[in-house]
């Protein structure tokens, strides 16, 4: 326990070191330091392009939405409030970008996916989820991966964005719902619904994967046994012509 304590801490302290050097060079940026601006660039540039790409289809989109999103900050530089970090800022910029991308995409959305309850009142219950991993913890592997967006992409964007900053950037709820513009309360809520919404596509999608290897497998079978087996030449041969040939022997 004290090796992970250690370990937790030490993680901890690195994250307020890369806050403090943020804002060090957003103030030296507000000044007019053009080298500060492009260093806050180069070190979060990865990270907007990620959050992005995992909430748009395609990398074209996740770089147009990163480069929108520095230039916002660029243009707001001087609004930047010092009592928050400046990942959060950039999160919430790439993350509001992307939503109103996926909403001007999105011709319409379910009622059972579409409909919330944004005051948070449906959330009285404890809404940690208790489940067998997600999906998303076997990303690692390709296939699993591009099918974990594929999911994501069917659900409505407010589900995207948490899960992705949840379960994909590994933040906490309070810090997301900061980005996202939400109560603590609401963004738990909207995680338990976004997680069994996920479950149930994902799902979904296994039946129909089953199904249709077995129609294969039917397909197969059926064909099977409508052809017939070969057989010898002799065998299709008449009955006079066998006779003939016993007469042609004898």
């Amino acid at each position: 326990m004290k090796g992970g304590e250690g370990a937790s801490e030490g993680a901890e302290e690195a994250r307020r070191e890369a806050a403090r050097l943020d804002h060090a060079l957003v103030r030296r940026a507000q000044g007019a330091d053009e080298e500060a601006f492009a260093e806050l660039v180069r070190r979060h540039q990865g990270r907007a392009y990620r959050v992005a790409r995992n909430l748009v289809p395609s990398d074209e989109d996740a770089q147009d939405i990163a480069q929108e999103a520095f230039l916002r900050v660029f243009r707001n530089l001087e609004r930047f409030n010092f009592d928050h970090e400046f990942t959060t800022w950039l999160y919430r910029i790439v993350t509001n970008l992307c939503i109103d991308f996926l909403r001007k995409r999105r011709v319409a959305v379910s009622v059972s996916r579409g409909k919330e309850g944004d005051d948070g009142e449906e959330s009285a219950l404890d809404l940690e989820d208790q489940s067998e991993p997600a999906p998303w913890e076997y990303a690692e592997a390709a296939e699993t991966a591009s099918e974990v967006h594929e999911v994501l992409a069917s659900l409505a964007p407010h589900f995207q964005s948490v899960l992705t900053l949840r379960e994909i950037e590994g933040l906490g709820c309070p810090e997301i719902a900061e980005i996202v513009g939400a109560t603590h309360v609401t963004v738990r809520w909207r995680l338990h619904r976004g997680r069994k919404l996920f479950q149930e596509e994902w799902e979904r999608r296994a039946r129909m994967r089953q199904r249709g290897a077995a129609n294969l497998i039917q397909s197969g079978a059926a064909e099977g046994t409508e052809v017939p087996a070969p057989t010898p030449d002799h065998e299709h041969r008449s009955d006079g012509a066998r006779s003939r040939d016993k007469g042609t022997r004898s």
